[in-house]
């Protein structure tokens, strides 16, 4: 997808419809059209950026502060108790310009975990190779 195709970008230049409730000039924030409660945002960079591997090293710091800031803010918005904070990236990704989802959580709210089924590790074996294997590919870029 490019840029002029994007619905976030849109909404950067202001050609799209959206509740915006946070900008600078880094990032942009804007209520979720489909929310899984009220106060549920959207912040995304300006720059159009698919995934989070795609965002420059000088904008990571900013936009996660943004993130940080707004988690705070919609947290005490919404009354709310806490925050869920997540991304998703290329799977499961409804619009390809990088977000990041803000929504306010409280106690026995009615979402479960991380939204799909969760399971232990089949051994501690099958954990150590897992843990090894990220472990090595941490070491490879940081090469």
């Amino acid at each position: 997808m490019s840029e002029s195709d994007c619905g976030f970008c849109a909404i950067v230049a202001g050609e799209g419809d959206a509740h915006v409730v946070f900008e600078d000039e880094a990032s942009l924030a804007f209520l979720d059209n489909r929310p899984l409660f009220p106060g549920h945002s959207l912040l995304m960079p300006r720059e159009h950026h698919e995934a989070i591997w795609d965002l420059p090293d000088e904008l990571v710091c900013a936009l996660f502060a943004n993130a940080r800031l707004m988690a705070l803010a919609i947290k005490d918005a919404m009354g709310a108790q806490g925050a869920f904070v997540a991304a998703n990236n290329v799977v499961s990704q409804s619009v390809p310009h990088f977000h990041i989802h803000i929504v306010p959580r409280n106690r026995k709210d009615g979402l479960r975990g991380f939204f799909w089924p969760r399971r232990k590790y089949g051994s501690v074996d099958e954990a150590r190779t897992a843990a090894e294997a990220v472990r090595m590919a941490v070491a490879r870029l940081r090469a």
